[in-house]
């Protein structure tokens, strides 16, 4: 069972001046990244601008301390700003904070319980759909912004159609001057990219942003028009609480703590890919909620693990927990020094910098892909899902697409089940048995039973792929079904050996499987001549490879 033990501690033992040094110059490079993107999105989440660098600094600091991965950086994320919005405009900032130190306290108990596991039975399909929404919901919330739009309600605007609404309501109030601002500013965030990558573009865009308003004397609206702001150190403030508002809060409580665990997660899968590690998944739930509780403690906004800053960090030589903590104590250096010079940021410049986040996060070529190869059951629940983030939110997108994508599951299973009597599979006397074959030395076999889904895809990811020579062979005469979750689980797969020179053979793949692994181009990839019918042509194939 994995230890409730910070990655920290283990680290630690065989720390180096050398790799101390990388550590701070790549905690510092993050934290130039973090500045604007904890300003953005502190805005975007409705509230003001210094609450993103509090979130940046106490959580970033507290989820590097206990974490459970090695370069996990941490800080307020576009995945939360429409809840966040949603929360503070119905249940004002003391609603917030104590939805946050729910979330935290859920965190906890989910990773003192051993949770961390069990994110693997959240779809591929909703994670993808709730992100696209996520990210159509962020980039029409910036378009009054971008484009100098003067919207007049009687009451704030929370959910995104009636944002949409007011911006074509209000179109004619259109400012020339803040579309140009914001036009070059994102010119900047798309073009400078593929120019330098050791200058953070977005850090550009705000100085580019910053001159042309107040050299140009342009009339664009800054953040110091809209906030007042504080370079003050966050203090410490107790939420006030009840049961009945406990009870309120709650489910947008689950929805943020369920939401950290999703992303944080993936982004340390990510991370160890990148630096070929093993996170701690229940320490980093820990992690997570001692972080979002701290934050909402010292008037911060949830947070969670941040997939571009923690790539930026590895990038930049960051390699163990030492660097997000050092991210954080840059972040607070900056909060005191230059933040009341975040008022002169211009809002068309912030908007253009939420953009782009909105087209990153939104992964719309892997939505696409799955509209046109996952099977029809997955597509329901993708689009479903990323359309009800849209037009309600996303407690309501989970709620409802967990639900129907169990029933879709039960449904699958019960056409795919067959029952018949028993058969013993490695029996001598079965000619399919592969007890009284040889394997040759160059050749790993792997057989799978049973359907393919996204409660079993992460079985396919501890495929091992390197004690051996160039040969992967997968028997799969005994799995029937295989869903959307499976089938990336498998490209990864493909990826991993590709990268390690290891040639990948199929046999014996049953009907629906090798109709999906065709739709999906699983199956040009591999290759035709890598698919076998039977294992005895398998073993033959990967034989004839040992010999090249």
């Amino acid at each position: 069972m994995e230890k409730l033990k910070p990655m920290l501690w283990s680290v630690m033992k065989g720390y180096t001046k050398e790799q101390f040094v990388k550590d701070v110059i790549a905690g510092i490079i993050v934290a130039i990244i973090a500045l604007p993107l904890s300003i953005a999105l502190a805005l975007a989440s409705g509230v003001t601008p210094e609450m993103g660098i509090y979130t940046a600094i106490t959580a970033g600091f507290v989820i590097s301390f206990l974490g459970g991965s090695r370069v996990q950086i941490a800080g307020p994320t576009a995945a939360f700003a429409t809840i966040v919005a949603g929360i503070a405009a119905q249940n004002g900032i003391e609603g917030l904070a104590l939805a946050t130190v729910m979330a935290g306290i859920i965190l906890i108990l989910m990773g003192v319980c051993r949770m961390g596991s069990l994110i693997k039975y959240i779809p591929y399909t909703i994670t993808t759909g709730f992100t696209a929404g996520i990210a159509v919901t962020i980039f029409v919330g910036q378009i009054k912004d971008f484009l100098g739009l003067s919207v007049v309600t009687e009451e704030p605007l929370i959910e995104t159609m009636d944002k949409l609404a007011a911006d074509i309501r209000f179109i004619n109030t259109i400012n020339l001057q803040a579309v140009i601002v914001g036009a070059v500013c994102l010119a900047i965030l798309i073009v400078w990219p593929k120019i330098n990558d050791k200058i953070p573009p977005s850090l550009l865009a705000v100085i580019a942003g910053i001159v042309m308003v107040k050299g140009l004397n342009m009339q664009v609206n800054t953040i110091g028009d809209l906030y007042t702001i504080s370079n003050k150190l966050p203090g410490l403030t107790v939420p006030s609480f009840s049961f009945k508002m406990v009870q309120i809060l709650l489910p947008d409580a689950l929805t943020i703590a369920i939401l950290a665990a999703i992303e944080s997660l993936l982004s340390c899968v990510v991370a160890d890919g990148m630096i070929n590690s093993r996170h701690r998944s229940n320490m980093e739930l820990v992690a997570q909620g001692a972080g979002n509780i701290t934050s909402a403690l010292f008037g911060g906004i949830p947070a969670t693990g941040a997939i571009a800053r923690t790539a930026a960090n590895i990038k930049n030589g960051g390699r163990t927990p030492i660097a997000g903590m050092v991210h954080a104590v840059t972040l607070l250096l900056i909060l005191v020094v230059l933040m009341p010079y975040a008022a002169l940021i211009p809002m068309p410049t912030i908007a253009a910098i939420l953009f782009m986040v909105a087209y990153n996060m939104s992964e719309w070529r892997k939505f696409v892909y799955l509209v046109k190869t996952a099977p029809k059951s997955d597509i329901i629940v993708l689009v479903l899902t990323f359309v009800l983030t849209i037009v309600f939110d996303l407690v309501v997108a989970i709620e409802v697409n967990m639900v129907l994508a169990s029933m879709l599951f039960m449904k699958r299973m019960s056409e795919e089940t067959e029952v018949a009597g028993w058969k013993y599979i490695d029996d001598e006397n079965d000619p399919d048995s592969i007890n009284l074959r040889t394997v040759p030395k160059n050749i790993r076999v792997y057989e799978m039973s049973g359907p393919l889904f996204f409660g079993a895809a992460d079985k396919i990811a501890d495929i091992h792929t390197k004690d051996f020579n160039n040969c992967l062979i997968l028997r799969m005469r005994s799995v029937n079904a295989i869903d959307a979750t499976a089938m990336h689980a498998l490209e990864m797969l493909w990826e991993k050996c590709q990268k390690q020179h290891v040639t990948l053979i199929f046999s014996h793949v049953n009907e629906q499987p090798m109709t999906a692994m065709k739709k999906s181009g699983l199956y040009d990839k591999v290759g035709a001549e890598n698919f076998c019918v039977h294992i005895d042509d398998a073993l033959a194939r990967g034989a004839a490879l040992g010999k090249e």
